[in-house]
């Protein structure tokens, strides 16, 4: 139906492929409309890849219960989201090390015809070993970072709503402090938050400035847990080293007005993922495969376990 990679599908394209499909099989970052769903009466299911969420806004659930089209989310979600987890935790660990190695300066060098110089101080970085990664969050993403940062040799701190046990801390190897003191000490800040409205924009102008001069800041939890603008400023003014973003403030990028602030593109101490954190071949197969399954079951006359209309 969509050949296309770089973007969603827009209404007036799903309406067309609705208007051939018996069932509407959408990834995440879509919306389905009424109009979508009103475009086929012999529409027969739609299926999200994606997590089933009471306030998830992507199909208009109201449109569908009205003309009877059942509606089925990705089930069972769990199993899903720790390879999605895993895989995000190792692009932030990716990110961490491209900073600190400058990997993609050097790659950028290297292209231009730079000379090649075995001593060159043109691409000094500041390394991991013995260094200090805070995680703001110790969710499933920032658990599993754990050990690959503590297999480094980097010294991890970490705080969250309600501290662990002192003996869950030791058999970690973790510190626990506060948010202020993550950020005065560490060499990478790790955002790892859950976004909610009492975090919203928790990370500004005040917490860039506690950091060391020295250190990035890694973001790929929530976009808006940021404030981009002091994002960018802190960036522009070198108040911190540099950042690696998997997230931003305005997803997906499908319009100019709904892009990364543009500056983040003229900065070399940045490095930009556009939110695939969870892109690998295993994570997004098992990802579509417990979405199609839900078809087979709608196909079957079956009862799927993730529907959430009837």
């Amino acid at each position: 139906m969509f050949p296309r990679l770089d973007r969603n599908m827009s209404e007036d394209e799903w309406i067309m492929a609705a208007q051939r499909a018996d069932y509407l099989f959408v990834m995440g970052g879509n919306i389905i409309t009424a109009n979508v769903i009103k475009a086929n009466p012999k529409l027969k299911g739609i299926a999200m890849v994606h997590r089933r969420l009471p306030t998830n806004n992507a199909i208009d659930l109201d449109a569908a219960r009205a003309v009877g089209v059942p509606v089925v989310f990705q089930y069972p979600w769990e199993p899903v989201y720790d390879r999605i987890a895993e895989a995000t935790c190792d692009l932030t660990i990716a990110m961490i090390l491209d900073l600190a190695y400058r990997l993609s300066d050097a790659d950028r060098y290297t292209r231009s015809g730079r000379p090649l110089q075995e001593h060159t101080m043109a691409l000094m970085g500041i390394g991991v070993t013995g260094k200090i990664a805070g995680l703001l969050g110790l969710g499933i993403v920032a658990r599993k970072m754990v050990p690959r940062l503590r297999a480094f040799r980097m010294h991890v701190l970490y705080t969250k709503r309600t501290r662990l046990a002192p003996e869950e801390e030791r058999a970690l190897g973790i510190e626990w402090a506060d948010q202020g003191e993550i950020l005065r000490r560490s060499d990478f800040v790790c955002l790892e938050y859950d976004y909610n409205p009492s975090n919203h924009k928790i990370i500004g102008e005040r917490e860039f400035a506690m950091m060391k001069r020295t250190a990035y800041f890694i973001n790929t939890a929530r976009g808006r847990l940021v404030d981009e603008p002091a994002l960018v400023r802190a960036l522009q003014n070198r108040t911190i080293a540099g950042a690696g973003l998997d997230v931003f403030w305005h997803e997906p990028p499908g319009s100019p007005e709904m892009a990364p602030s543009p500056e983040f593109f003229k900065m070399d101490n940045v490095v930009l993922a556009p939110h695939n954190g969870g892109a690998t071949w295993d994570a997004r197969t098992e990802l579509t495969r417990a979405t199609a399954r839900q078809i087979i079951a709608l196909i079957a006359g079956e009862r799927p376990e993730g529907l959430v209309t009837d």
